[in-house]
Parts: structure tokens; C-alpha cells; sequence
């Protein structure tokens, strides 16, 4: 007879033997290196020696493809920085990693036994190991030779999408390799994508982000320092040092280093075309956003052409050169400096001199020539007798020493701010007269040749103080004749800019340094007669769309030129305020995600906008339409909201004023021919002083549905009252559904509550509108529901901002958090007695108080 007690002690040996046996094959097991005779599969992962980095086996969130890539072990969501089979994935989980017995290489084969992968290297079948080191590289290495001079192959030398510290972009002699990173497919495919970041080792280096090939951004040449058109790489950072080596014969590279070990940080190509540097910081768990690119519209690759000179800090952003002046007038004054700049004036290179330009970023330098033992005098002499020099510039900032000479057309600058800290100093090749009224860079021997020009200046200008003071006498004469009736000396035009140099002015960050109005405007007027041409006198066929505002019209330039003229309407909800508000601040907001305005009109008791035309018109005509909502497809959306999140973060942070929109909705985003948005309508919008965080006005206007609780209860308004509205938007982008209201009607839940609701039942997929198609990643839609609820929070200090919000909608966001109920009111809506009334009254209650909101659509 077996004894009771043994007999449970042998039922719980058996249940433990069983229960590991089958929970075997679910465990993850760690390996410190690949051998011979020893491989990984699924369910296992090399880690690096003090458990930096891990490498195994993760699948791919749109398919069933599995690929193998290396991540960080201590970063809770999965940050994966090197995958080995991008363009060959596994068509299942059942592949092995190893080293083949005949060759010595490392493969990736696929339960069949096919190579799917291999490491590129020529090596014999021995004592080879694979190892990950804690720096994140994956080597291959002898067995008792652990010199990186000796490795046989490493991934370091084959970057993904991720540059890590000590990592490598750039040319080496001893491998033949250039080595760039690319971005993936989409956020779930790690396929080869788009964008590339890569390193052009000619001339005077520099580092290009192209588009298939097209170049979007370039980040000027390395001075010694930095990149001339990357001023936020600092020397003295305590966080990075950054290292750039220029040895034609035998490497032209650079890479950065960390200043202290416990972070870890890395410079990521997104697959959305953004190149973003991020740091995580142990005490907060999170990959903190450092800097990304490109980030304004001088970022954009030669938007001000040949000779023309980029400025983000002013209105328009395009100027020319000194002694250059616009090749296109009439595309210059529309705000399009793409065709650039030519001479005003010939040189004559027997009496050329220099001007210098401070704090700019460098022209484009792949042609330039590049002297390292020359000082800058030696450099300008070389330049002088050169005739086809354009400009010169030191090739090392830190030391003044080296030279770089331009012999072709400059491109691509950029013109910083001293405080910026961005750029160097340049010196470019101008006209002899040119030197007169600035001070030209020269030795002592150019006195003579300085003294002859300016006599000759001299008389030229005494010349000419004669002429104009002949013309201000007839002037005079003129007037006194017509009893002093200026108003019959000037055109519609003039009569404009008086109008608008006398309105009242907002307050700025330029009111404040004492600029005066008439700087604030440089905005192009449109005749009133051009107009009406342009539109075929308003008619209906060209009308595009009506608001508070007024009615927009599509119109034709002579030139061929298409624009949008948003007319003010005598009867309109808004006025002459918000008609000038829109006037002086968007005229000086400069970004790709917003619209461009090209001028205005004020004639005949008539006030227009003109903005650059919009061939999508504006987003609920498209979203909100069910004939047209399947033209957006998930990625068009996706790519839609992250564009409403880069404009929103520059007007509350990256321009010089905190802009808050106060009516940001879907009528108010357009979308161009590519479908990028862009945000429209500022006549609501506010500026804060710089250390302003919020306001309150009696005035609660905004759009019923996307105003936050704070702003409708006490009209206190602020970034976080924008955030809501965004937060609005994005559940209406993600479900194709408007928003209705804060209330509930026939029991039916708004659009808030009803995400919010399928949200915690942890049914939220179920919020995406049908017509965005099949194929999307379940990940990136669940990240913008979250984020869209964690941005519509009822209280205003639970909300991101809109610097959080970018960084979240990222995938490499590691830790999103869980949003609060959402601000919406509960009740019912009250019925109307008037259905005519063009405003609508609806009484609502929040935290038991009541409101009356005005919609002021």
C-alpha cells in the first residue's frame, strides 16, 4: 500500500516535471555567443556581456514575416536598432542563426535549410564565434582574438535605420564601405523605406537626408566644431561629444560618443522622413526627444535657390545675398524664392572684393576645395586671383585655420541668429562699388584700391543727393499746388499699406525689442482688380468653401499662379480684428504644416487674404464625405495627424512667438496635392509672451465639439486648450466621425465617450473608420486613439504637450501612458425653438456646472 504523504510528493515531482516540459518551449533562453556548434532559434536571444543589448528573433506587426535585430535589454518597450534580414524576412518563426560548419560564416536559414541571410565576409571555417558587445555591435571574431582590428565582420558596418554611439557614418579605406542608415518601410516594416541619411565624403563633407534619391535636407559641412547648419551640437555638451574625421586616403566619418554611460542615446531615420536624436534618461524611463530635423522651413533643401539666403527669424524667409536681387519678382513676392537670386551688377576680378555674412550656415560644399594648410588671408589671396571663386570660408572654427574655396553657385544657406549660436562666418565674392557701403575683408596692400573706390563712391553719391533732392522739390511743389491733397498722389496700394500701418498693432516678441509696425508687415498687396480677374469676379463656379470668415474663392494669376482668396463678408461672424490678427501673425509664421499666406487686399471697403491654393481643399470635405473618405487611407492619416502635431508644436514652441490657434478643427487643416497638412485660419489666434502660460477673455469663441472645458466654462485659454482640440481631431481622423458636441443625444454617446468607452473595454480598434482601409498596424492606431484621449483629458495639467504628443506618436515611444476620463459633458441637448438661428445655444453640464457655449463656425 503506497503511503498517502509519498504518494503526494510523488504526484507533485510528476506535475512540476510535466508542467516544465511543456512551459519549456515558451521560455526565453540567453546565450553569451554563436559557434559551430551552438545556434539560436526562436525563444532564445544572445545578450552582450553586462546585458546592454539582446539580439533574437521578433516578428513583424502587418504579416507573419520574422526577422532577426538587436535591442536594448533594460528599455521596456522594445527599441530595436539593427535588423540583420530586412529585406529577406522569415516567412514563419522557424528559423536558425548560425555558423556554418563549411564557410565560417554567420546565416540566417529558414526551416527548409535555405540561407535567407549571411553575413558578408570572406573567412574560413575554424574557431569563429559570434559575439554582441555592450556597445550594441554584433561581431565575428576568432576565438581568442578579441582585437576590433581583427574582426572579420561586424554590424557596424551595415546600419539599419539607428546610428548608436561609437557607430559610424561615412567612407572607410579599409572596408571600401560608405555607410549611411535608411529608414524602414512604415512603422512595422523593417524593410528597406525611403529616406536615407548619408554622408557625401567630397568637397567639403557634408551630411544629406534624401527622399528616393531627392535631397530634402542638408546639414552643412563639419567646421571643426559642428555642422555648420546644426547649431544645437554643442562642444561643451554634458550629455554627447561628437567626432569627424577627414583623411581622404583612409576615412572620412563621423560619429558621437556618450559623456556619461548611464544613458543610452541614438540618431534615428523615421520612416516618416524625420531624422530624430533621442536620450533616455534612467530617472525617467522614457526616450527623451533631443532634436530632430528637418524642423522649420529653412530646413527644406535650396527653398531660397541660388544666392538666396534663408532666415526663420523673418518675414518673408528668403532674402538675397548682398548685391543680388530676385530672378523672379513676381515669385518672390508670393512668398516663392525657389528661383533664387542673380548679380545686380557684374564683377571684374582686377577690383572684386569680399563681403563677410556672419553666423550662416555654409553653402553646399560637395564641390568645394578644401586646403588644411592654409590660414584664411592665405585663403582669401587664393580666392582674389581665382576668378571664378564665389566665396571663402575657414575649414576649422576652433583654430581659424584651413580654407574652403566656392567656385560655383552658392546654395542652400541659412542665416542664424547670434544667439543661435548656428553657423560661421563667409566671405563672398562682390562688385568693387559693393565694398563702399560695407566693410570689405582685405590686408593693409588694399588701402589704395579702397581709397579710389571711395572716391568715385563719393561722386556717385553726391550725384545722386542732388537728383533726389530735385524730385523731393517737385514733389513739394505738386502738393502745394492741390492745397495739400496727399491722398491724390497715391494709388490703392499706398491707401492699403496706410491702412495697415495705422491698425492697431499686436503685441510681440518684435514689439517688445521696439520695432516698429512697419517692419512687422513686409506682406505683398494685391490690387483689387487683380483679384477680380483671378477669381472671374468671384463667381460661383470659382468658390471653394465658406466659414466665419467668409466666402473662399480659387483664383488664376496672369502668371498662371493659383491661389485662394478668402474674401470678408459684411455680414460676417468675425471682423476687422481678426482680419488684421491674421494679417500681421501668420504673414511671419514660416512651416511646412501651415498655410502659406501670400499677400492681402484692402480696397473699396473690400478685405482679402490670398494664400497659397490648397488642391485638397480642407480636410472634413474629404474625411467627413463618404465619397471621398476612402481616398484617405490609414497612412494618409497617420501622416495627416503627425503633421497637425509639427505645426501645432511650432507655434507654441518653435517659432519666435507661442502662438494658440483657439480654432483648430478639420475645416481648418488643408491638404495639398500630396495630401500634407497644413493648419489655416489665425484670425482667433493669440501670442503669449515668453513667459505667459495662459490667458482669459469674456469672449469664449471657438467651434463647438473641439473647444476644451476650461475655455468653454471660464475662457481661460492656453497650449493645453489647443492640445484638446488636436486631441478632437485625432478621433476624428482615426473614425472618420465628427464630433458632435460635448453632449449626448437619443442616448447615443458623443464621439469622445464612445472612443473612450470602447477604449477601456479594451475594444478601441473598433474606433477606426472602414474606409481607412485593411492595411494599417493595430499598434500605430492604438497609439493615436491613446494619444488622442490622453490630449482631450478633462483637467488641463493632465493633457502633453504638443513637444510629448511628437515624441509619442513615435513608435519608439516606450511607455505611453493611461489617459484619464476624457473633458465632455453629459445630458441631453436642449431642443431649439428657432431651427433658422445661425447660432447655436446649447446648455450642458460638466462637474454640475452649467454653461451656455456660442458655436462660432
Amino acid at each position: 500500500m503506497i503511503n498517502t504523504a509519498e504518494h503526494h510528493r510523488f504526484c507533485l515531482v510528476v506535475w512540476c516535471y510535466l508542467a516544465a516540459f511543456t512551459l519549456f518551449p515558451l521560455l526565453t533562453t540567453s546565450i553569451n555567443r554563436i559557434t559551430p556548434t551552438q545556434s539560436l532559434t526562436k525563444g532564445q536571444t544572445l545578450v552582450s556581456a553586462r546585458q546592454e543589448f539582446e539580439l533574437g528573433f521578433f516578428p513583424s506587426g502587418i504579416s507573419n514575416n520574422w526577422y532577426v535585430g538587436i535591442w536594448y535589454k533594460h528599455v521596456e518597450e522594445r527599441t530595436i536598432v539593427w535588423v540583420a534580414n530586412r529585406d529577406s524576412p522569415l516567412r514563419n518563426s522557424s528559423g536558425i542563426l548560425k555558423i556554418s560548419a563549411d564557410e565560417g560564416k554567420l546565416i540566417l536559414v529558414d526551416q527548409a535549410g535555405r540561407s535567407v541571410w549571411s553575413a558578408n565576409h570572406s573567412g574560413n571555417a575554424g574557431n569563429i564565434v559570434a559575439e554582441l558587445l555592450d556597445n550594441g555591435n554584433l561581431v565575428l571574431r576568432r576565438e581568442n582574438d578579441g582585437n576590433p582590428e581583427n574582426y572579420l565582420w561586424e554590424s557596424f558596418n551595415y546600419p539599419t535605420d539607428t546610428l548608436l554611439p561609437g557607430m559610424k557614418l561615412g567612407w572607410d579605406s579599409k572596408t571600401g564601405l560608405n555607410r549611411y542608415i535608411t529608414s524602414w518601410k512604415s512603422a512595422d516594416d523593417p524593410s528597406t523605406g525611403d529616406y536615407s541619411f548619408k554622408l557625401n565624403i567630397y568637397g567639403y563633407p557634408e551630411i544629406y537626408l534624401t527622399n528616393k534619391q531627392t535631397i530634402d535636407y542638408r546639414s552643412g559641412a563639419w567646421n571643426g566644431l559642428r555642422f555648420s547648419g546644426v547649431p544645437e551640437m554643442k562642444p561643451s555638451s554634458p550629455l554627447l561629444s561628437f567626432l569627424f574625421v577627414r583623411n581622404p586616403n583612409e576615412e572620412v566619418s563621423y560619429s558621437f560618443s556618450l559623456m556619461n554611460e548611464s544613458m543610452y542615446s541614438r540618431l534615428m531615420m523615421k520612416h516618416s522622413g524625420a531624422l530624430q536624436r533621442f536620450i533616455w534618461i534612467p530617472s525617467s524611463r522614457i526616450w527623451n526627444l533631443f532634436w530632430y530635423a528637418p524642423k522649420d522651413q529653412c530646413d527644406d533643401y535650396r527653398e531660397c535657390g541660388v544666392y538666396g539666403i534663408c532666415d526663420a527669424n523673418a518675414s518673408p524667409v528668403c532674402k538675397c545675398m548682398k548685391a543680388f536681387q530676385p530672378k523672379n519678382q513676381q515669385a518672390w513676392n508670393l512668398r516663392d524664392g525657389s528661383d533664387g537670386c542673380v548679380r545686380v551688377s557684374e564683377l571684374d576680378c582686377n577690383t572684386d572684393g569680399f563681403l563677410p555674412m556672419n553666423s550662416v550656415k555654409l553653402p553646399e560644399s560637395g564641390t568645394a576645395y578644401v586646403n588644411d594648410q592654409m590660414n584664411l588671408n592665405q585663403c582669401r589671396e587664393m580666392c582674389r586671383k581665382n576668378c571664378s571663386c564665389r566665396g571663402y570660408s575657414s575649414a576649422n572654427i576652433s583654430d581659424g585655420s584651413g580654407c574652403v574655396i566656392w567656385a560655383e553657385d552658392l546654395y542652400d544657406m541659412r542665416q542664424y541668429a547670434a544667439s543661435e549660436g548656428g553657423g560661421q562666418d563667409f566671405y563672398f565674392r562682390v562688385p568693387a562699388a559693393e565694398l563702399v557701403t560695407s566693410a570689405a575683408v582685405g590686408s593693409e596692400d588694399d588701402s589704395n584700391k579702397t581709397r579710389k573706390i571711395i572716391t568715385i563712391a563719393g561722386i556717385v553719391v553726391g550725384s545722386g543727393a542732388l537728383v533726389v533732392g530735385v524730385a523731393i522739390f517737385l514733389v513739394w511743389k505738386r502738393r502745394k499746388s492741390n492745397d495739400g491733397n496727399v491722398v491724390e498722389l497715391r494709388g490703392p496700394r499706398e491707401r492699403s499699406q496706410d491702412y495697415l500701418l495705422n491698425a492697431p498693432t499686436i503685441p510681440s516678441k518684435r514689439d517688445h525689442s521696439g520695432e516698429a509696425a512697419a517692419d512687422e508687415l513686409e506682406l505683398p498687396l494685391f490690387d483689387i482688380t487683380t483679384l477680380v480677374i483671378a477669381t472671374n469676379k468671384f463667381s460661383d463656379e470659382n468658390k471653394l468653401g465658406q466659414g466665419g470668415f467668409g466666402i473662399v474663392y480659387k483664383g488664376v494669376l496672369a502668371e498662371g499662379e493659383e491661389i485662394a482668396v478668402k474674401r470678408l463678408s459684411k455680414t460676417s461672424v468675425q471682423g476687422i480684428d481678426e482680419f488684421k490678427n491674421e494679417v500681421k501673425l501668420i504673414a511671419r509664421l514660416q512651416h511646412r504644416n501651415l498655410v502659406r499666406l501670400l499677400g492681402c487686399c484692402i480696397e473699396m471697403e473690400e478685405k482679402m487674404l490670398v494664400y497659397e491654393y490648397m488642391e485638397n481643399k480642407s480636410l472634413d470635405s474629404m474625411l467627413f464625405n463618404k465619397s471621398k473618405s476612402s481616398m484617405l487611407e490609414w497612412q494618409r492619416r497617420f501622416k495627416i495627424i503627425c503633421g497637425i502635431a509639427r505645426g501645432l508644436l511650432y507655434l507654441h514652441q518653435d517659432s519666435r512667438f507661442r502662438i494658440i490657434h483657439r480654432d483648430l478643427k478639420a475645416s481648418n487643416i488643408l491638404l495639398d496635392k500630396d495630401m500634407d497638412p497644413k493648419i489655416s485660419d489665425f484670425g482667433m489666434a493669440r501670442i503669449f509672451g515668453g513667459d505667459q502660460t495662459e490667458a482669459n477673455t469674456k469672449r469664449v469663441v471657438g467651434t463647438y465639439g473641439y473647444m476644451s472645458p476650461e475655455y468653454a466654462m471660464d475662457g481661460l485659454f492656453s497650449i493645453k486648450s489647443d492640445v484638446f482640440s488636436f486631441g478632437v481631431l485625432v478621433l476624428e481622423i482615426v473614425s472618420g466621425t465628427k464630433n458632435r458636441g460635448f453632449y449626448q443625444t437619443n442616448n447615443q454617446l458623443n464621439l469622445l465617450a464612445y472612443a473612450w468607452k470602447l477604449y477601456r473595454e479594451g475594444r478601441g480598434i473598433e474606433v477606426v473608420d472602414s474606409a481607412a482601409g485593411e492595411e494599417y498596424s493595430e499598434s500605430e492606431v492604438m497609439r493615436c486613439i491613446q494619444v488622442g484621449l490622453l490630449c482631450v483629458q478633462e483637467h488641463a495639467q493632465d493633457r502633453p504637450d504638443m513637444s510629448t504628443v511628437v515624441l509619442m506618436l513615435s513608435t519608439d515611444f516606450p511607455s505611453i501612458p493611461q489617459p484619464k476620463h476624457p473633458g465632455y459633458c453629459l445630458g441631453n441637448r436642449h431642443p431649439q425653438n428657432d431651427s433658422s438661428s445661425a447660432k447655436l445655444d446649447e446648455t450642458c453640464t460638466v462637474n454640475q456646472l452649467t454653461l451656455t457655449i456660442i458655436d462660432a463656425r
